[in-house]
Parts: structure tokens; sequence; C-alpha cells
């Protein structure tokens, strides 16, 4: 198997249309399933800017900050071309943090970069 250069990476990065992410509960696999509901206000997939790519990487503009309903854990972190339904185009294994109660989840625009890597 071959490997790319920056260039073609940024080019298949800056390809994918990612304007919304989720929270999911479990794996989300290939289909974006597990993502969280409920709450008070409700749990919902917040819109999101990722920068153009370069060096091989694309990174989220600003960080992004959720309602999670009680009674949840945070596994995954989804991405999305749509506020409801779309297309899932993938997600990020997180650390596990769990709420008694409803709270706030934000995902970190330093900590959150799409890659493109080369095979072993």
């Amino acid at each position: 198997m071959g490997t790319f250069v920056a260039a073609a990476k940024n080019t298949m990065l800056d390809a994918l249309t990612i304007t919304h992410i989720s929270l999911h509960d479990g794996d989300p696999s290939t289909t974006g399933t597990n993502e969280i509901s409920g709450g008070s206000p409700a749990y919902a997939r917040k819109a999101a800017t990722i920068n153009a790519a370069a060096a091989g990487s694309r990174a989220l503009n600003a960080d992004v900050t959720f309602v999670v309903p009680a009674s949840t854990t945070v596994k995954y972190v989804g991405y999305w071309t749509a506020l409801t339904g779309g297309t899932f185009h993938g997600s990020d294994l997180v650390t596990n943090e769990s709420y008694e109660g409803q709270g706030e989840y934000k995902v970190l625009a330093s900590g959150t970069t799409l890659t493109i890597s080369d095979p072993a």
C-alpha cells in the first residue's frame, strides 16, 4: 500500500463536508448509532466549523458545548453533514465522562483534529 503526500491528504480531507458534531454513549460504528438523547433542554447535535486542511490534517475551529442528559456517559464524538439525519463521516473515542445530573460536555478545538495517516 502506498503513502500520500500532504497535498493529497489535504485534498481528501477538504472534500469531507462536516457541519455538525454529535455525542455517543457507545461505539457509533460506521452508521452513527448510539447517539445520546433526552434531557431538558434536550441534547442536540451542534454546528461546527472545521478549518481547511493543512499538513494532512483538519482542526476544529472553535470549542463546541453540548447539553448532556442525566444518567449519560459520553464515550464518542461523531462527525456529520447535518443537524438531523445526514451522512455520518466518522468518530473519535473520548474519555468516558459520566453525568449523574444534567451537565455540559465541551469538545475542545485544541484537541480535535481529523487526520489521514499512512499505513504502518
